[in-house]
């Protein structure tokens, strides 16, 4: 008889007969004894500890499966839900744990049970940055003992789960150091003792021995979540904040004449005493000439004309530059500087496109879609058409070289004291983008706030990454200058 002894699952098993091996002739007897076969103790392999009996499913918040990290304010509480459970009729103890991105200790609190194994916790954010949380479970012997001392009615079933419980409060009691361990090991003394009954139940069931087993609980055989959430922590302003649309160009005491950063400076104070904590720029740069667009949308503009700024580059210099009319990058530094005397933030406009004199039409024409007649491919969205707009070619081969180019645009604002951006139609250019660059623009600059724009396409809202704040189109309330 040949015997089959699984060894791995992943190699074939060979029976003895077809091993290769010559057996030897056995020798004749009248009564052959059967020995039967010395038992194997074969291991189960398994992906976990198969004593760790805890289930933790449904956990909430949580997006894409943990891909993309809520988003928060500092001050606010993150709640957190989960269902855990186990076989049988044992207690659970859960706890949500958190922490600071970088760091590598968990601060936890407990968390509550509600109904049917849903679990609740909470914690506080008190700084801007990133935050992970998770949450752990395991088996509480000590709360089931305690659970069911208190249904014990027998005087001999108290008595013995007195001596059980005395056991398990020794135990943790010889592993705890200090005043807390001494008092472990004497309500357990206590327990098995020789009081009253009634009395030794009511120290089974006092609340700081419950409280003392939590704390030093024995976590063995804990299993924690199979992910680690996160939490993008912003300030109160990308909650919530009053915005005011200026085209600086517009607001010059003079009518007719071009207005400077310096002019809009005058109308700080009256904006603060509105209410309003954010002052949002159309972009501020450079404007093409070449196609530029006259009033109405025409394609014959007048010699007074100034385009849309939203044409960006022209000889002058492109999304890294100031239109001259408008001032010097100092005259601009002393704007943001002072509106945040009054307690307003500048936020600028940030629009992924060129003019077709933007110095990178020249540098970079890989940049761009051309079409067969040897032209660029201009912005269209038929039947309008935008002549004086080039959209980038994000299928590019040189894609990194311009990621990297968008990305630095960001980071020279921020150098300039801006970190508020409303970002001009995010969901026409790749999510893929969005999700390294506002990344890693938050790992540098955590006070950064992306704002978008929003979507006619509702998975195109989705899809925004949610390090970036959605709101409304902002609103210009009050009298507005003139001539925008």
């Amino acid at each position: 008889m040949s015997r089959k002894i699984v060894v791995d699952d992943k190699k074939p098993v060979i029976p003895a007969s077809a091993s290769g091996v010559k057996k030897q002739p056995s020798k004749p007897v009248t009564a052959p004894a059967v020995k039967e076969p010395a038992p194997t103790h074969e291991i189960v392999k398994c992906a976990t500890d198969g004593r760790k009996r805890i289930i933790i499913e449904g956990v909430t918040p949580e997006i894409d499966g943990g891909r993309f990290p809520i988003k928060r304010t500092v001050e606010e509480n993150v709640v957190v839900e989960a269902d855990a459970f186990t076989d049988g009729h044992d207690a659970l103890s859960c706890v949500l744990q958190y922490r600071k991105a970088g760091e590598t200790a968990w601060q936890e609190t407990p968390m509550h049970f509600l109904v049917n194994d849903r679990w609740r916790g909470q914690f506080k954010i008190t700084e801007v940055g990133r935050y992970e949380y998770t949450v752990l479970a395991w088996v509480d012997h000590f709360k089931s003992w305690r659970h069911d001392l208190g249904r014990w009615e027998q005087a001999e079933d108290i008595a013995l789960s007195l001596r059980i419980g005395a056991e398990l409060v020794d135990k943790v009691g010889q592993q705890v150091a200090g005043a807390d361990g001494q008092w472990l090991v004497q309500r357990a003394k206590e327990l098995a003792g020789e009081q009253e009954l009634q009395h030794r139940r009511q120290l089974g069931l006092d609340d700081e021995l419950a409280q003392r087993m939590f704390r030093y609980a024995d976590r063995t055989l804990a299993l924690s979540y199979d992910k680690i959430l996160g939490v993008v922590a912003d300030d109160e302003r990308a909650r919530f904040s009053a915005w005011y649309e200026m085209f600086p160009r517009s607001c010059s005491p003079v009518p007719g004449k071009h207005g400077t950063f310096k002019d809009c400076m005058a109308w700080l104070p009256r904006l603060a005493a509105m209410g309003f904590d954010v002052l949002y720029f159309p972009p501020i740069h450079p404007i093409g000439r070449v196609n530029r667009k006259g009033k109405n949308n025409t394609l014959t503009p007048g010699p007074d004309d100034v385009g849309s700024p939203w044409a960006i580059g022209a000889a002058e210099g492109g999304h890294k530059s100031i239109l001259p009319e408008l001032g010097t990058l100092e005259d601009f530094r002393e704007l943001v500087g002072k509106a945040r005397e009054h307690g307003i933030d500048i936020a600028l406009d940030i629009a992924l496109q060129c003019a077709p004199d933007h110095p990178y039409v020249q540098e970079h024409p890989d940049w761009f879609r051309w079409r067969p007649d040897g032209t660029v491919q201009y912005a269209e969205n038929p039947p309008k058409k935008y002549q004086d707009i080039y959209p980038f070619n994000f299928e590019t081969a040189d894609w990194q070289a311009l990621w990297n180019e968008i990305k630095s645009i960001f980071e020279f604002w921020i150098e300039q004291g801006v970190r508020i951006f409303r970002v001009d139609n995010p969901h026409t250019k790749p999510f893929a983008m969005w999700e390294w660059l506002i990344a890693e623009i938050k790992e540098t600059t955590p006070t950064a706030i992306f704002w978008r724009r929003p979507s006619l396409d509702p998975r195109s809202c989705i899809a925004w990454p949610s390090s970036a704040t959605p709101s409304p189109t902002p609103i210009t309330p009050g009298a507005t200058p003139s001539g925008n």
